[in-house]
């Protein structure tokens, strides 16, 4: 196995266990679980600062800047944490935008991408100065050519190539491939920037590229990037302006590190030293589960503790809470927020929230301590496309979430009463 070589595993400097119990930094988890109710999401700022001081130390001298992907997770107190470190930001909607604006960063430290963005998201994050707009379609050009105009304020624009690498991640967060729906044919990329050129209101300057999520291999991003120095070059003998060049993010973490075997993040930045530093662009990173996931645990209760044909763990987290395993069949570590002895029996367990779905299982077959009814355990590695991705289905309160900073804490999102639920809808007057 190449560990991450600069990466400690999810437990080191964030979660470690103190007189038995589980602690985040100097906090015993449990006793947050006695005040904030169980389940609830957990973050660590010390490992959040960690992940990005890696990367700062890995950019070095490179002209390079991280514009963090807030799709990972979005909470306002963790993008604060990040804006406070140095890091831009990576939007793919208004509500994000307006999210980096609210933590302090301004629109020039803001990239906005994906593939459909409206004309009013548009409008609103031109007339806030947005740095650039990563274009995936000529509709889409069109577009910002047209609102543009309107508001009197020229688009600064990086064109997002497909170059057809597989990432061999999971189908569902692959975003490089030919079939995908990201991104223009890398083939067409100088017919686009000549169209592009003849628009008022556009000013292309740049290209941009991401080929998916949780990568645990190097080669793909080898063959992209390869694939993008070879167009920044021909672009430029056509006459084209390419200033900018955006990598994006999509470095895996371990989240299995029995069965993941990611590679070391040095050779990552070494390609990006041999292969995109000379072309003379300024380059733009864009991490987010590598930054975050590791900082982040779910913590839950059981609830009942089932044995019949299999033994299965009843807990009050489910499926709207952490979607990845039922979305993905992802892995997450589970580990009891009260420390098993050496000599306690393992056993065999599936591990099941309460919502009426056979699809809310979180794992099959796993082995762990044993747990009765009321304890306390955590899934690790949950702090990416956790709660951001949570719903309120069965009518369940989105959970809280809390940040801690060395032996402080607070909740940073207040799990809503069912009353405050229930009257955000409204009852027509005639039925």
């Amino acid at each position: 196995m190449r560990a991450q070589s600069l990466v400690h595993s999810p437990m080191a400097n964030s979660f470690s266990y103190h007189n038995g119990w589980l602690h985040c930094e100097e906090v015993n988890i449990k006793s947050i679980a006695k005040q904030v109710g169980t389940p609830f999401y957990l973050y660590s700022t010390r490992k959040i600062s960690s992940q990005f001081a890696i990367i700062k130390q890995l950019i070095g001298s490179m002209d390079a800047r991280i514009y963090y992907a807030m799709k990972a997770n979005s909470n306002l107190a963790v993008l604060r944490h990040l804006h406070n470190l140095g890091a831009g930001f990576d939007v793919v909607s208004g509500g994000e935008f307006q999210k980096a604006i609210k933590v302090g960063s301004n629109g020039s430290s803001i990239i906005f991408s994906g593939v459909g963005k409206t004309k009013d998201e548009l409008e609103l994050t031109l007339k806030g100065n947005i740095k650039q707009f990563n274009i995936e379609s000529f509709p889409e050009l069109l577009a910002l050519n047209e609102v543009a105009g309107q508001v009197g304020i020229r688009a600064p624009v990086s064109i997002r190539v497909n170059p057809d690498v597989d990432a061999n991640t999971h189908e569902k967060i692959s975003t490089g491939r030919a079939g995908d729906k990201f991104g223009i044919p890398i083939l067409r990329a100088a017919e686009f920037f000549q169209l592009a050129n003849q628009l008022e209101w556009v000013e292309p300057k740049g290209i941009d590229i991401h080929i998916g999520s949780q990568i645990t291999s190097v080669d793909p991003f080898k063959k992209a990037f390869n694939s993008v120095a070879k167009l920044v070059m021909e672009l430029r003998q056509g006459g084209h302006v390419i200033d900018f060049l955006d990598i994006g993010g999509g470095l895996g973490i371990p989240y299995n590190h029995e069965c993941d075997t990611p590679f070391a993040i040095e050779e990552y930045f070494k390609l990006i030293r041999d292969i995109i530093n000379p072309l003379d662009c300024e380059i733009e990173l864009e991490p987010g589960r590598f930054i975050v996931a590791e900082a982040g645990v779910l913590v839950s209760e059981v609830i009942y503790e089932k044995s019949a044909e299999r033994n299965i763990l009843i807990i009050d987290a489910a499926m709207n809470d952490l979607i990845r395993p039922t979305l993905y069949s992802a892995y997450h570590p589970i580990v009891a927020i009260k420390k098993s002895s050496t000599d306690q029996p393992l056993r065999i367990y599936d591990v099941v929230g309460p919502v009426c779905e056979t699809g809310d299982t979180f794992t099959r077959g796993r082995e762990l301590p044993s747990f009765n009814n009321g304890d306390l355990l955590a899934f690790l590695n949950a702090g990416a496309y956790g709660a951001v991705m949570a719903s309120e289905y069965n009518t369940r309160p989105l959970v809280p979430e809390v940040l801690v900073g060395g032996s402080h804490w607070q909740v940073v999102r207040e799990r809503p009463s069912f009353q405050a639920m229930i009257e955000r809808e409204k009852i027509p007057d005639w039925l």
